[in-house]
């Protein structure tokens, strides 16, 4: 491979680092945003929407999602008690997964708006629709059962609630949405059983059986 000349190096375009959860801007549009209130009232609305198109926002602007626009539609609202409850374990799945890819790790905001990898972000709003309707307190076991699937699970599971009921507010408490529900809160797992399935994953990864 001949080397770059000085007229090519300065017309190679610099990769762009991930921003948020993995989402990288260079290749690809879709993504997932989720908006979290200024507000500290418990009952604040923190909001995860999907979009197909990417504009980086101006400094001081941000991101509207809508209840119709396919390009940036709003896909599950939850209040900011029950994401407090589950914001530290969903970033410590999140970041472990990429840096296993070698990718630069995220953090939530207080406050803002946080692009998510499109692949992480059915991941998230499957965990958002089991807890839209539940009992804040039943957010740790959500979670746990949540890591107890694996990621092709959490996507089938996404995939198959958002065909059916994936209006965030048409589709709430029906049909697939109020079985995941069900499915999340109400059957806890137990740590051993969490922890071999975890460890039957990694290694399926590393065998290359996945």
């Amino acid at each position: 491979m001949s080397e770059l000349t000085p007229a090519d190096k300065r017309t190679q375009v610099k990769k762009s680092p991930p921003l948020g959860f993995g989402f990288d801007a260079d290749q690809t549009e879709h993504c997932f945003i989720v908006t979290v209130p200024i507000s500290k009232a418990k009952d604040a609305k923190v909001l995860i929407s999907e979009h197909f198109h990417w504009l980086k926002p101006e400094k001081g602007q941000k991101t509207s999602p809508t209840f119709n626009d396919v390009d940036a539609q709003l896909k599950a609202v939850l209040n900011r008690r029950t994401w407090e409850q589950i914001e530290e374990h969903v970033k410590a799945e999140f970041n472990r997964r990429l840096r296993n890819l070698g990718v630069k790790t995220g953090q939530w905001l207080k406050k803002g708006q946080i692009p998510v990898d499109r692949t992480l972000g059915k991941e998230l709003t499957l965990l958002a629709w089991a807890l839209e309707d539940a009992d804040p307190e039943l957010s740790v076991t959500a979670v746990h059962n949540w890591l107890g699937l694996v990621p092709e699970e959490r996507w089938w599971l996404y995939t198959m609630t958002n065909a059916a009921t994936g209006h965030a507010v048409n589709g709430r408490n029906k049909g697939w949405r109020k079985a995941v529900r069900f499915a999340l809160t109400e059957n806890p797992v137990m740590e051993g059983v969490l922890r071999n399935r975890r460890a039957e994953f990694e290694l399926s990864l590393m065998s290359g059986k996945m």
